[in-house]
């Protein structure tokens, strides 16, 4: 990916929105932003760009700061075929109208 890559606006605010929410959550805690940083293991002026929901840091720091806040397990659920009903429906469209039995050919052996 080429550094200047930005991300579509509205990957931009999901982050952002991601960001605000790890801030509240910290604070509904009472924690500061240190102890949040130093628990994934990441420096402070980090953590205070993913509170800004920097689109520059990686996904897997942001993984870390959920871990940190004990968030993590929303984040794998997020694309869980379960949570994608445009996948699900793609898929039921892709389904056969009708099922056909696959004919013996005439002279063939049925195998037990």
């Amino acid at each position: 990916m080429p550094a200047s890559y930005l991300p579509p606006p509205a990957a931009k605010r999901a982050i952002r929105k991601l960001g605000s929410d790890i801030r509240d959550a910290r604070l509904r805690r009472g924690l500061p932003a240190s102890v949040v940083a130093e628990r994934a293991g990441i420096a402070r002026s980090t953590y205070h760009k993913i509170e800004k929901g920097d689109a520059g840091v990686s996904i897997g720091i942001y993984a870390a700061v959920l871990q940190g806040l004990n968030l993590m397990d929303g984040l794998a659920d997020l694309a869980d075929a379960r949570n994608d009903p445009q996948g699900a429906h793609a898929a039921l469209e892709r389904l056969p109208k009708r099922a056909v039995l696959a004919r013996k050919k005439p002279g063939s052996k049925e195998s037990s």
